[in-house]
């Protein structure tokens, strides 16, 4: 499976995030691309330990579970549930959301492996670092492909 962690991997990925325009329309779901910028930054920042979430008890209860089917090389199913947490509602500038994106992109490549939490993720409960990156990929792909790009 492909790894933020890889420059090579980590490049392509900020490529396709620069083809992102204000105008462009999704492909399936509700979000704007101006609402997906900011929001595809939130998990990034939950997997930094940066934005701590508390682990709720759906999170308790079916978090172990959904985590299994979430790893598995399949890229993410289209119109899947998002965490409240990171619903966008206000977004600032696209351009500086979509730099901000990038830069935490990047942050995966420049911090590697010890940049990422010890702490136990809010939904789906302890992660390892493999995982937390498998994830994070998924994430960025899903909406990437959702914008055609």
């Amino acid at each position: 499976m492909k790894s933020l962690f890889d420059k090579d991997t980590n490049r392509k990925i900020i490529d396709r995030i620069n083809l992102l325009a204000p105008e462009r329309k999704n492909l399936w779901g509700k979000m704007t691309v101006s609402q997906i910028v900011t929001h595809a930054q939130r998990p990034l920042l939950v997997a930094f330990g940066d934005m701590k979430l508390k682990r709720g008890l759906i999170g308790i209860l079916f978090g172990a579970m959904a985590k299994k089917s979430m790893v598995k090389p399949e890229p993410f199913k289209k119109n899947m549930p998002t965490s409240p947490q990171f619903i966008v509602k206000n977004h600032g500038s696209f351009e500086a959301e979509k730099q901000k994106l990038i830069g935490l992109v990047e942050r995966f490549t420049t911090s590697g492996p010890d940049g990422i939490t010890k702490e136990t993720h809010p939904f789906f409960g302890k992660l390892t670092t493999e995982e937390w990156d498998i994830l994070q990929m998924k994430h960025l792909d899903h909406h990437l492909r959702q914008f055609g790009v």
